[in-house]
């Protein structure tokens, strides 16, 4: 019986001393995190870096995802594309991560790791807005209008009066030669801003339907 207690004894003191000991990491590492936020609130983003890189751990998804973005910020986008990288890696469901790396990967004129990312996301939520919403423009930019179509016609069809749905749903019709379409949709987006001048559009469609 002795025997036991003393066991028990030993168990809750060395379960002590761990909790103890992590209390005392988390502390040090959220006090790490408040000094890079006050850091970078002042633009000093080198201090919030290497603040940071005094707690970092490999297998930490936080610690990654905030260096991430600061190294964003400070312009080191090869770095911030690897700490944004680490992150996928670790949280490979972590919609926020992807996002994050689009970040540096653009920057770095990386179209096409930034269309896989929004990709990625879409295999986990495939009503992701955002995601939609820049893959559509991305298409859109490079004149892919038939690609662009199915994402901006799925943002409309979840905000159907969407003010940045609709307009530039209703320029990849145009472009694709639906007048119709194009003009039923630049008349919401005038019914959305009615003063606004990039929805009052529709007299590129009659130029549009002579050409």
């Amino acid at each position: 019986m002795d025997i036991l207690k003393r066991l028990l004894l030993s168990a809750t003191i060395g379960l002590a001393v761990i909790f103890s000991i992590q209390a005392q990491d988390y502390k040090t590492i959220q006090d790490a995190f408040e000094k890079s936020y006050l850091y970078e609130y002042s633009g000093d983003y080198s201090k919030a870096i290497d603040g940071l890189k005094t707690v970092y751990s490999e297998e930490s998804y936080e610690i990654n995802l905030r260096l991430g973005w600061l190294t964003y910020m400070a312009g080191f986008f090869t770095e911030s594309t690897a700490y944004y990288q680490k992150t996928i890696e670790l949280k490979p469901l972590s919609i926020e991560a992807k996002f994050g790396f689009v970040y540096p990967a653009s920057a770095l004129g990386n179209w096409e790791q930034v269309k896989k990312q929004y990709n990625d996301i879409l295999q986990i939520d495939n009503q992701n807005t955002v995601a939609n919403y820049r893959l559509g423009s991305i298409y859109y930019g490079n004149e892919d209008y038939t690609a662009a179509l199915k994402y901006f016609e799925k943002l409309v069809n979840l905000y159907p009066f969407d003010y940045d749905g609709l307009l530039m749903y209703a320029w990849t019709n145009l472009n694709l030669g639906k007048f119709r379409e194009a003009e039923v949709l630049f008349n919401k987006v005038l019914m959305n801003q009615p003063n606004d001048e990039s929805g009052n559009c529709l007299r590129f469609v009659n130029l549009y339907k002579i050409l």
